[in-house]
């Protein structure tokens, strides 16, 4: 399957294809792989949590907790390659702005050797802002929410 194309569900964006797609790199690189795309609507990020992630040397050094922040970034790199896949190869590599982050609600810690499933959904899209649910599941249960819009620049 070529995965340089938009295409229907069950689609997967592997890391090398998402490097390709979104311009972020470590440390700030928060999805691992994109899976179950459904074009101009959802997609599901996965991210492995690993102790070697440098924000876990301060976030706490005795209890080891993924910051917040990053998670709803997680969720905002997720819905950035499913805005640059729907778009198709003319979007790839434009950055994805933040616009606004609302109910934003943390369930509970996620932790080393968690491994996020990030839940998209696309609410609407107007001209070049795009607007998004969020949930972040470990182990099938809810650890995080929220809904945002970010905007693609025309750079």
């Amino acid at each position: 399957m070529d995965s340089t194309k938009p295409s229907a569900a069950g689609n997967t964006i592997d890391i090398s294809r998402l490097m390709e797609m979104i311009p972020h790199r470590y440390p700030m690189l928060m999805v691992d792989r994109i899976e179950d795309v459904v074009v101009g609507e959802s997609a599901k990020g996965i991210k492995n949590v690993t102790i070697n992630e440098p924000h876990f040397l301060g976030h706490f050094p005795e209890r080891a907790v993924m910051p917040g922040v990053l998670i709803i970034e997680a969720m905002a790199q997720t819905a950035a390659a499913l805005v640059v896949h729907t778009l198709g190869p003319a979007a790839e590599g434009k950055l994805v702005y933040f616009m606004t982050i609302d109910d934003a609600r943390f369930r509970r810690p996620v932790v080393p050797g968690d491994q996020l499933h990030i839940h998209v959904m696309k609410h609407r899209r107007r001209a070049s802002v795009w607007k998004f649910r969020g949930e972040a599941k470990v182990d099938g249960t809810l650890v995080a929410e929220a809904t945002y819009s970010a905007m693609i620049l025309d750079t």
